[in-house]
C-alpha cells in the first residue's frame, strides 16, 4: 500500500510503511554522496528528537500551537529519542541546502508519528504539518546547527572515555615498568639514562591533557541559536520561544544550553567547530608522534632497537616467514592522518560560507563525526590490542645503557665536560666502553665509586650525582 504526498514541485507515491515524506525522498534521490546517511550517527538524529521536541514544548507553552497536536508531536519526538525510528533517517550526511533534507526528515517523521497517535494517517498533514506544526518557528539554520551541536556534545563523551582509558594504560604500564633502565635518546642519538615507565608514563599524560583541550572545546558548543530562524531575527518564532525553547532543551539534555547574545552573528558563525576540529588534530598528532615512538621502540627484533614486544595479532608478509608487523600502531597512524585531512575539510568549510549562513554545515557535520568515530575505535584498538600487551625487553635495555658512550654525561659532576668530552671521543674512536677507558685505564675511578654512580637510582635520579 502507499499514499500520495505532494509538494510545490509535484506529487510522489510513498510506501505506507514509511514515515518520511516527499521532502526527504527529494533528498535522498539528490544527494549520493558518501553512502552514509544520516542514521548512522545516532546521536544526530536522537539530537534531533530532542530539538523538536524543545520547540514543540515551548510553543504550546506559548500558545502558538493547540496543545493536543503539541503533545503529539512530543510522543513522536520521544520515539525519535529512543530510537525507535533510526531507519528513517535516510539523508546523507553530505547534503545541499545547509541541511533541510534532514531538517525536513525529521519534521516528515514525527509529524507522521503525531498523526498515528491522534488516529490518522500517515500524510494527512492538515492536522499535524510537518512544517507548519513540527517546525513551528523553525528553519533548518536553527534547528539543523542545534541538533548537530548536541549531537557533538553527547558524542564526545564516548571519546573522551576512549582517551581517559588509553591514558590509565600508559600509566599502568608506566608503573609496571618504573624500574627498566633504558636510553633516552634525543636527535634519535645516545642522550641520558631514564627508566621505561617514565616514557610511558609521559605519553599518559600527555592524553590526559587532550582529554582536557576536548572538555574545553566542548564548552564552547554549548552556545546555539535555536529560536534564530533564517538568518537571526527571529522571524516567525512566537514572542519568547528562543529563551523558553533553550531552557526546554537545557532541561530535557541535562546539557547547560546559552542562548547566543547575538543570533545574527551565531547563525552563520563556525568558530566553534573549528575550534574542535583542531583540537582533534592536535590530539592525531600526538598519537602519530606516540605510535611511531612504539614502533621505533619495538623494531628488530635482531636488527632494531628491540626495547619493547608488541603483541603479535598476524603474519607480517606474504614473502618473509615469520616476520610480525606493528600493525596497531599503523593504522593508528592512518587514522590520524585521516583526521588531520578532514581538519582541512572544515577549515575550508568554515570560511566558505557567505553572508547571514554558512551553507557548508553539513560537510562540517560529516568531518567531525567521521573523525571522532574513527579516532575512538583507533584509540580502542590501540590500548586493547596494543598497549595492555607490551612487554620489556629488561636485559637488553640495560645493556644499551652501561655500553653507551652517553652516559659519560654523568660523570661530568665529577671530572668535568673536557675531560668527559676527551673520554667520549676515544671511545668513539677506539670502540671501548666508558668501563674501559674510566676505571680499567685511566684508574679515574674506583670500581665501588663506578658501581656508585652508574646504580640504577643514580642514573634516573640525575639530583642524587654528586
Amino acid at each position: 500500500m502507499s499514499r500520495t504526498e505532494q509538494d510545490f514541485l509535484g506529487q510522489r507515491e510513498i510506501a505506507d510503511d514509511i514515515y518520511y515524506g516527499v521532502q526527504t525522498i527529494r533528498g535522498k534521490e539528490n544527494f549520493h554522496i558518501t553512502g552514509i546517511p544520516m542514521n548512522q550517527e545516532p546521536y544526530f538524529v536522537k539530537a534531533l528528537g530532542y530539538v523538536k521536541k524543545a520547540a514543540a514544548m515551548a510553543n504550546r507553552d506559548l500558545g502558538a500551537i493547540d496543545a493536543k497536536v503539541a503533545d503529539a508531536i512530543i510522543l513522536g519526538c520521544d520515539r525519535v529519542i529512543a530510537g525507535d525510528m533510526m531507519n528513517q533517517f535516510v539523508t546523507d550526511f553530505i547534503q545541499g541546502g545547509a541541511g533541510t533534507s534532514t531538517n525536513m526528515n525529521a519534521n516528515e517523521v514525527i509529524a507522521n508519528l503525531a498523526l498515528e497517535s491522534l488516529g490518522f494517517k500517515k500524510g494527512d498533514y492538515q492536522h499535524v504539518s510537518p512544517n507548519d506544526h513540527v517546525n513551528y518557528g523553525q528553519s533548518t539554520n536553527d534547528t539543523y546547527p542545534t541538533a548537530f551541536r548536541l549531537a557533538l556534545i553527547l558524542r564526545l563523551e564516548s571519546y573522551m572515555t576512549a582517551l581517559r582509558q588509553l591514558q590509565e594504560a600508559f600509566f599502568a604500564k608506566g608503573r609496571e615498568f618504573d624500574r627498566v633502565l633504558k636510553m633516552g635518546r634525543t636527535h634519535l642519538q645516545d642522550a641520558v639514562p631514564m627508566s621505561l615507565g617514565a616514557e610511558f608514563r609521559g605519553w599518559g599524560t600527555t592524553m590526559g591533557e587532550e582529554v582536557d583541550r576536548i572538555s574545553e572545546a566542548r564548552a564552547l558548543l554549548r552556545e546555539i541559536n535555536l529560536g534564530a530562524t533564517a538568518i537571526g531575527t527571529s522571524v516567525t518564532a512566537a514572542q519568547g520561544y528562543p529563551k523558553l525553547a533553550v531552557r526546554h532543551l537545557s532541561a530535557l539534555t541535562g546539557v547547560d544550553f546559552i542562548l547566543a547574545g547575538d543570533l545574527v552573528e551565531a547563525t552563520s558563525d563556525t568558530g566553534a567547530y573549528v575550534q574542535l576540529s583542531g583540537v582533534l588534530k592536535r590530539t592525531a598528532s600526538k598519537l602519530t608522534k606516540i605510535c611511531n615512538d612504539i614502533r621505533l621502540l619495538a623494531s628488530g627484533p635482531r636488527a632494531g632497537f628491540n626495547e619493547i614486544n608488541l603483541p603479535q595479532l598476524q603474519p607480517g608478509s606474504s614473502i618473509m616467514p615469520g616476520k610480525v608487523n606493528p600493525v596497531i600502531p599503523e593504522v593508528v597512524n592512518q587514522t590520524s592522518f585521516l583526521v588531520i585531512g578532514l581538519d582541512t575539510t572544515v577549515t575550508l568549510a568554515a570560511s566558505a560560507g557567505q553572508l547571514q549562513l554558512n551553507v557548508m554545515e553539513p560537510v562540517i557535520s560529516f568531518a567531525l563525526f567521521f573523525s571522532i568515530r574513527t579516532m575512538e575505535r583507533a584509540v580502542n584498538s590501540l590500548r586493547e590490542n596494543c598497549v595492555v600487551g607490551i612487554t620489556a625487553n629488561e636485559d637488553h635495555t640495560r645493556n644499551m645503557v652501561l655500553n653507551s658512550l652517553g652516559i659519560v654525561t654523568v660523570l661530568k659532576p665529577l671530572l668535568g665536560y673536557k675531560q668527559c668530552a676527551e673520554i667520549a671521543r676515544e671511545g668513539y674512536k677506539s670502540g671501548k666502553s666508558l668501563h674501559q677507558i674510566v676505571v680499567v685505564e685511566r684508574k679515574l675511578l674506583t670500581q665501588d665509586k663506578w658501581d656508585e654512580m652508574f646504580s640504577f637510582e643514580r642514573l634516573i635520579n640525575p639530583d642524587l650525582i654528586g
